[in-house]
């Protein structure tokens, strides 16, 4: 897309990193050298069945190349093929099937090894576990809990709601059953002014699924960082919390940048696919925008949208509600609820400080009307518009990819306003 110039205030990347010369040499090390805990092959010895929870098709995360190195380990440490499970951690989304488990894990491993799905909205499949700190109802994947060996394998990058991914969400929310995913992204936990990418003390969304991650018990965590173009430039493994910190405390350099002042306008994208294959994905683009956008501005998302709005009750929350203010009051004060509401949550945030318009393919004009969001051709002619809207003056801003990065206003420009 072509940019203005004279209006472009900053383009928002990550800092370089550089990728790692020899990935595969790397997280062969750490699996002997982890941080807090012994080596993977003195955790699995005298076991005799192994669960792996690995990130669903929605994080690229390069899971063969980090199983090629630690399923070996597993087998001559003593447990059996056929005792390993690989489940893949869908938290409330959809299964992956088919050539979909070959792209997350590739041919060999996709074929040789157990593999299956969790289902969120299958109760029969979970354990119940208590309740958190905060009352959250602990339900967990069984198949997980039974098994003697727990790893999980995934990414650590911004999260709009816990800060950052990777170490404890692969089992809450990747293996937890709906009871408990309703009650942890509720509007109590939601709508904290801590919760939000980038910040993990006094986070309630982080602290409580950490809290329930710790009770269903965790043995050792592999997580990598990525670049832009998704090199790994970084990989943890070891302690589920040691380790999960270090690499956070890595990504931190990385992935936060700032422009002097608020903008009129902020173009961003979902950083393509898989997060802007759905309306629902494609929420975390503009959630990222919102920090650095003037109230009144506008925030211009492009996404592909190829798979549609989301899942069924997604849908069905737009055909309830006439408005997002309509939708905000159910949530707050009533016992209304929907699956994956609290992404249309996260999309209020957004609405009440600025207008969205979204650029796609993928959804009509007519749809993303219904969507409470607006919509035009191209980047190009939303920008015509909004510099009709804000005069040639207008202030513009660029963040390539929306949900990998952490913008923000310079501190001083945000103190003094």
């Amino acid at each position: 897309m072509e940019l203005p110039d004279e209006n472009l205030v900053k383009i928002l990347r990550y800092r370089p990193a550089e990728p790692l010369a020899d990935p595969r040499a790397v997280i062969r090390e750490l699996l002997w050298r982890p941080i807090g805990t012994p080596p993977l092959a003195e955790i699995a010895a005298g076991k005799r069945s192994a669960c792996i929870a690995v990130c669903d098709i929605t994080r690229p995360v390069p899971n063969e190349l980090i199983l090629s190195e630690m399923l070996p380990i597993l087998e001559m440490a003593g447990i059996p093929r056929e005792r390993i499970l690989i489940l893949i951690a869908t938290g409330l989304h959809r299964p992956n099937l088919g050539r979909e488990l070959v792209q997350i894990l590739g041919e060999e491993i996709a074929e040789k090894y157990w593999v299956e799905n969790h289902s969120g909205q299958d109760p029969e499949e979970h354990e119940y576990l208590g309740e958190s700190p905060r009352g959250v109802p602990i339900w967990i994947d069984r198949r997980y809990l039974q098994a003697d060996l727990k790893i999980t394998v995934g990414l650590i990058e911004p999260h709009f709601m816990a800060g950052y991914s990777g170490g404890r969400k692969l089992i809450c929310p990747g293996l937890a059953a709906l009871e408990t995913v309703r009650a942890w992204h509720s509007p109590r936990f939601l709508e904290h002014p801590r919760a939000r990418s980038g910040v993990l003390e006094g986070n309630p969304v982080h602290e409580e699924n950490t809290w329930i991650a710790r009770r269903a018990g965790c043995d050792f965590i592999v997580n990598v960082v990525l670049d832009e173009e998704r090199r790994i430039v970084h990989a943890v493994a070891g302690d589920m919390e040691a380790a999960f910190l270090e690499g956070v405390r890595f990504v931190d350099t990385m992935v936060r940048d700032t422009v002097p002042e608020p903008v009129d306008v902020v173009v961003t994208t979902s950083a393509g696919y898989p997060l802007d294959a759905t309306f629902y994905q494609s929420v975390k683009g503009m959630v990222a925008a919102e920090p650095i956008v003037k109230p009144g501005g506008t925030v211009i998302l492009a996404a592909e949208i190829s798979e549609g709005i989301g899942s069924p009750e997604f849908q069905q929350i737009f055909r309830e509600h006439s408005s997002l203010d309509e939708f905000m009051e159910r949530i707050t004060q009533g016992n209304y609820f929907r699956m994956d509401q609290w992404q249309l949550e996260e999309m209020a945030k957004v609405r009440r400080k600025a207008r969205i318009v979204v650029v796609t393919e993928g959804l009509s004009a007519a749809q993303l009307e219904r969507l409470f969001v607006e919509s035009a051709p191209s980047v190009e002619a939303a920008l015509a518009e909004c510099r009709r809207r804000y005069g040639p003056n207008m202030t513009l801003a660029a963040i390539p990819k929306g949900p990998y990065l952490i913008a923000d206003v310079e501190p001083q420009a945000a103190a003094v306003g």
